[in-house]
């Protein structure tokens, strides 16, 4: 018996019953039955995705299901990895969101959406053929949109934010409509087979058009410079268990995509490509950190680390692509399989921290992390879930982000000496961009986690915070015990991320192995994470013995702390959000550019005398006001003349109609 083929079949079966189950089930009885179906669903997700990473095949085509192309499946084990990623997210998701949706979120609607959001970017990747592909895609673009929308009753951003995300996703869904069928036109029919042996005979041009075309699409679904504009509107406003979906598990598929059509539909491809795809990486990286730094809005600080995490993994796959174009098989592996590994990592630690963002907003009602603080004494198990997230994402030992851009660094610097000018500057650059995105991130996630966990409350919600229900704190737990086991013994998914980085590259052997001890193979480097684990914490607890051994001689006395003579500490007194990213902001004020506004109101009794002074800061997105605001006001401005050709007339549209169709004959007689 096919596993793969058992897996998914169960997948679909589940998935569509969970969805009828939504529409049928009384309210009071919905979330349970829908919650452990989304389970299953993500459950047989990853046993079919750990089949095909094991190297059982699978394919099967049903021509009859949709008409003209019919449907192709067929997983190996690129599809196989992101398929085990995405359905373990979906599993922790889901036994999260049964206590989350409790609050407003359980309506039919959503409900029935879920799972059949999950299905699709299940399905997406074990796609075989263009047809099914864009279905598969955009099912799952539809689907998020409708999520995202859940609360739109709510606060009227949403709105927004949907409005953002519906036009950019399906943007980019006609960029990879376009790429694609161009590589069809060239091809016997639109299976992925047929489309590999076309590629063999594509000139140049069409080549480049394939890539660039399917590049904007699937950047865009990545979130990566520039067209991430929906993921910092989007993700904050979706409910919090979907925008763990949306972070962890969906945007992985723009990755998958450029993978699958860059190395094995189109075979590789000139340097150049990759060239663009690691400087898009890196820019994307630097700058989504930097808006991550500057924000106070907790699940968008969250939004825009995943545009920085996903920035890294695209700086992988670029280098990747570098050294294979140049026949450097051992560095390009080592890229790949850190890219793919980071990919893993991403997910486990954005799935903690949005899930711990959620548990907050639960809690508290709010996200600005200005407004919070003290959530540790009221809500200790999410005080050390978000710590642990954000440990995970800082890229410090034993964090689990530390592994995988470990093996990313040393890639780019054992690729320092390639040749080619433009590799030979991209490279430091590179590095520097890597060095530079994980010292941001290190402040970035020391200002979420100790400003609005550690500090004193500054608001009575978060004074009077609890802890959540059972459900989100179990499906926290899960996501926790994902990023404990990949930071300490990376090893467990070393398999899976050699077998997809060799059948993706056409190399013999995994660029990365070892149990405890990870080497490189065919370069030299080596890393032991559970060995470097155990010496740090001794080391700690040498230290903290120490100091307390010495301080035991001493007499101890207790004394109020140094307060300036201003009398006790209040929680005006402490480092807000904003106050703590002010230092970085100076330091990037260039790049950033943000808008300040003071104003001081004076007693009427006399002008020298200041009664209020009010302060506000905003770190607008640069590139949306460079790129996105000119393109705005030019279709608002195409809008209002194209009203003066909308006259209600009957007889005016039919004669555009009858003009039309001259000026189409007229046209034909001249070209033929």
């Amino acid at each position: 018996m096919n596993l793969v083929h058992a897996g998914l079949g169960a997948a679909v079966a589940v998935g569509v019953l969970s969805a009828l189950l939504a529409l049928i089930t009384p309210r009071r009885l919905r979330l349970v039955p829908v919650g452990v179906g989304t389970v299953l669903v993500g459950a047989f997700g990853v046993l079919a995705g750990a089949v095909a990473v094991a190297g059982q095949a699978y394919s099967v085509e049903i021509p009859a299901l949709l008409p003209l192309f019919g449907v192709s499946f067929a997983v190996d084990a690129l599809s196989g990895l992101f398929l085990v990623v995405t359905g373990g997210v979906a599993i922790a998701v889901a036994v999260y969101g049964i206590g989350y949706a409790r609050h407003g979120l359980d309506g039919r609607g959503v409900q029935a959406v879920l799972p059949l959001f999950v299905l699709a970017m299940l399905l997406v990747p074990a796609a075989a053929s263009v047809g099914t592909f864009l279905v598969c895609w955009e099912l799952m673009a539809l689907t998020s949109l409708v999520l995202v929308l859940a609360e739109h009753q709510q606060r009227d951003t949403v709105a927004v934010a949907g409005r953002w995300y519906a036009v950019m996703t399906h943007l980019g869904m006609v960029a990879i409509l376009i790429g694609l069928l161009v590589l069809v036109a060239h091809s016997a029919d639109d299976s992925f087979p047929a489309l590999r042996a076309a590629a063999t005979n594509l000139s140049p041009v069409v080549a480049n058009v394939v890539f660039v075309l399917t590049l904007v699409g699937f950047t865009s679904k990545a979130g990566i410079l520039p067209l991430h504009a929906w993921l910092p509107r989007a993700h904050p406003e979706a409910p919090s268990h979907v925008s763990a979906l949306m972070s962890a598990a969906m945007v992985n598929l723009g990755i998958y995509g450029i993978a699958r059509v860059g190395f094995d539909l189109l075979g590789g491809g000139p340097r150049w490509w990759w060239l663009l795809v690691l400087v898009l990486g890196a820019l994307s990286a630097v700058y989504g950190i930097l808006q991550a730094a500057m924000s106070s809005d907790l699940k968008r600080l969250l939004g825009n680390s995943t545009t920085e995490n996903m920035g890294l993994v695209l700086v992988g796959v670029g280098a990747a692509g570098l050294f294979a174009s140049a026949g450097d098989d051992v560095l390009a592996g080592v890229a790949l399989s850190a890219a793919l590994l980071h990919v893993i990592n991403h997910a486990a630690f954005k799935t903690l921290l949005f899930l711990s963002a959620g548990s907050v907003l639960h809690a508290t009602g709010s996200r600005d992390l200005d407004a919070l603080g003290g959530l540790r004494a009221g809500m200790p198990v999410t005080t050390w879930g978000f710590g642990l997230g954000a440990l995970a994402a800082s890229a410090l030992p034993p964090g689990t982000a530390f592994v995988s851009e470990w093996l990313l660094l040393q890639a780019l610097i054992h690729g320092l000496p390639a040749s080619g000018a433009a590799t030979a500057i991209v490279m430091p650059v590179a590095v520097a961009a890597v060095a530079l995105t994980a010292g941001l991130a290190v402040a970035t996630f020391v200002k979420a986690f100790g400003v609005g966990f550690l500090a004193r409350p500054r608001s009575s919600a978060a004074a009077n915070a609890t802890e959540s229900p059972v459900s989100m704190l179990a499906g926290m737990g899960l996501a926790a015990v994902a990023c404990v086991t990949l930071a300490l013994v990376p090893s467990v998914v070393l398999p899976a991320v050699g077998s997809a980085s060799t059948m993706t590259l056409g190399t013999a052997q995994p660029a990365v192995s070892g149990q405890v001890t990870l080497q490189l193979n065919g370069v030299a480097g080596a890393l032991s994470p559970l060995l470097l684990t155990v010496a740090l914490l001794v080391v700690s607890v040498v230290l903290v013995g120490a100091v307390r051994l010495i301080a035991a001689r001493r007499a101890r006395r207790t004394a109020r702390l140094w307060d300036c003579g201003a009398g006790p500490l209040s929680p005006r007194m402490e480092y807000t959000a904003t106050s703590f990213a002010e230092p970085l902001q100076r330091v990037f004020d260039d790049v950033v550019q943000p808008e300040q506004d003071i104003d001081v109101t004076h007693h009427q009794e006399s002008s020298y005398l200041v009664q209020a002074v009010e302060y506000r800061q905003r770190v607008p997105d640069r590139l949306e006001r460079r790129l996105y605001e000119p393109v705005l006001r030019l279709i608002t401005a195409w809008g209002s003349v194209a009203r003066r050709l909308a006259t209600g007339s009957v007889h005016r549209y039919l004669g555009y109609g009858f003009y039309t169709v001259c000026g189409l004959l007229i046209l034909l007689v001249v070209i033929r």
